[in-house]
């Protein structure tokens, strides 16, 4: 459905509750200002309501996890049923049946179904706690404290994830807490080269961005550098970047990592808590060069509602894990928590049964269409991308410099007329586009026609 006629952004509901948790939650989480923010009441489809009445379009998917859409009626029984059985119990001591359920679909849906033995896998529930698992399971099979991350790349907050962050905004208010342990390289991004080799074609991501090759063997020879003057025992990085900005690689960057880990001795580690579960089209978009990990994190769209998040391995390399004396290395309280087990086994069995790769295909031409028109239509647009469900295109000022406060505007301003958006990229002005499964063609052409209008205001 449409969004309704909105006449006040927030509504009165919405910011007596700003005010509200202004005087008492941390003010450096919710962003609060004249435009923001609404307060969700409740969700279905791609549908948002909010404690005012208002009905919104969500472009987000909830940051990436209902890609199957809200209130999907499965998922919901799920969740109902298991919360009046059991919704908490001992998932590191005493485990339940779904626990086991979950790690054998977790072993089938990734190393199996690549053709490299069983897995073994790590639970946690949040994407940092995922990616924090792999380094110290690439620490513990290496020794090598090192670890290669990019420019760009968000793994999340936690000390350990932060600090192969490659985000400085993030990094800096705490650097003097952080490890050393991570080398930062640049991420083959083709509209904005970091070699300096010329931008290429990169409107429809993957299949038409024609990078100079030379990028990859400068790449290579940075990560060979790095091996040699310091001990480095793993290899970090996205399949696509989401919150750097929407940034899909040369097709040949993945399967070059994975030729420089085999020679090298390293753990190559795919972070695809965003990318996973058909966000960029395939099942994983690692597939997309048909390049395995030696371990890959996993979240978000793992359960499509609940925190739940899975490092997942080659089952002999998490054998570098010592067998457990009674009390584990890495475990948390709410590691295997029953609800999101049954809602991971159900979103997985759902994601290995029901592929839903026309539909993908459909809401990706929309999107791709209605993106190549704005930049067709108005200068401020540049170097549109994306695949499957993952999309975002830049926001420039008149002399083509990136323009964060041209982003935000566009955001609010998006909100004000019912879509939810978001912005990402390095440079805070790229607008990130996560459409869900239930996003209806009309609703991505709606989209485009508000955009075009607010911009023909500016």
């Amino acid at each position: 459905m449409l969004p309704e006629l909105i006449t006040e952004i927030p509504g009165p509901e919405s910011r007596r509750l700003a005010v509200r948790l202004r005087a008492h939650e941390s003010r450096n989480v919710t962003y609060v200002s004249k435009a923001f923010p609404i307060f969700w009441e409740s969700a279905e489809g791609s549908n948002v309501r909010d404690v005012d009445g208002n009905r919104y379009l969500d472009f987000t998917s909830g940051f990436g996890v209902a890609t199957a859409g809200f209130g999907n009626p499965k998922l919901k029984e799920v969740f109902l049923d298991q919360s009046n059985r059991l919704y908490h119990g001992m998932g590191d001591v005493h485990p339940t049946e779904l626990k086991v359920r979950l790690c054998e679909l977790l072993s089938w849906a990734t190393f199996e179904r690549w053709g490299a033995g069983p897995g073994k896998v790590l639970l946690g529930s949040a994407g940092f706690e995922a990616v924090e698992a792999a380094l110290k399971t690439a620490f513990l099979a290496t020794r090598k404290r090192g670890v290669i991350c990019f420019d760009g790349a968000y793994h999340g907050l936690g000390y350990g994830a932060m600090t192969v962050t490659g985000r400085e905004e993030f990094r800096s208010p705490f650097r003097s807490q952080l490890s050393d342990f991570a080398v930062l390289l640049p991420y083959p991004d083709c509209a904005h080269c970091p070699w300096d080799k010329g931008p290429g074609t990169a409107t429809q991501a993957d299949e038409s961005s024609h990078c100079d090759p030379g990028c990859l063997v400068l790449l290579e020879k940075q990560i060979r550098e790095a091996v040699s003057a310091r001990e480095i025992g793993a290899i970090l990085v996205e399949p696509a970047q989401g919150r750097g900005g929407e940034i899909f690689p040369p097709k040949t960057f993945l399967p070059l990592l994975r030729r420089l880990a085999d020679e090298l001795g390293l753990v190559l580690i795919f972070d695809e808590i965003y990318t996973g579960f058909y966000r960029t089209g395939p099942l994983f978009a690692c597939e997309s060069t048909r390049t395995v990990p030696d371990l890959i994190c996993l979240g978000k769209a793992l359960s499509g509602a609940y925190p739940i998040s899975a490092c997942v391995g080659r089952a002999d390399l998490m054998d570098a894990w010592p067998e457990s004396p009674g009390e584990a290395l890495h475990t948390s309280t709410f590691l295997g928590n029953p609800v999101g087990c049954a809602l991971a086994v159900a979103s997985v069995e759902r994601w290995l049964a029901e592929p839903p790769d026309l539909q993908i295909q459909g809401i990706a031409d929309s999107m791709r269409r209605m993106l190549v028109s704005l930049q067709d239509d108005f200068e401020i647009f540049k170097h549109a991308r994306g695949s499957g469900l993952m999309w975002g295109v830049e926001l420039v000022d008149k002399k083509g410099v990136p323009d964060p406060a041209l982003t935000a505007r566009l955001i609010e301003q998006g909100l004000a007329q019912g879509a939810i958006l978001l912005g990402g990229g390095k440079r805070n002005n790229v607008l990130s586009l996560a459409p869900n499964l239930a996003v209806q063609p009309a609703e991505i052409e709606w989209l485009g026609k508000m955009l075009k209008a607010i911009c023909s205001g500016l």
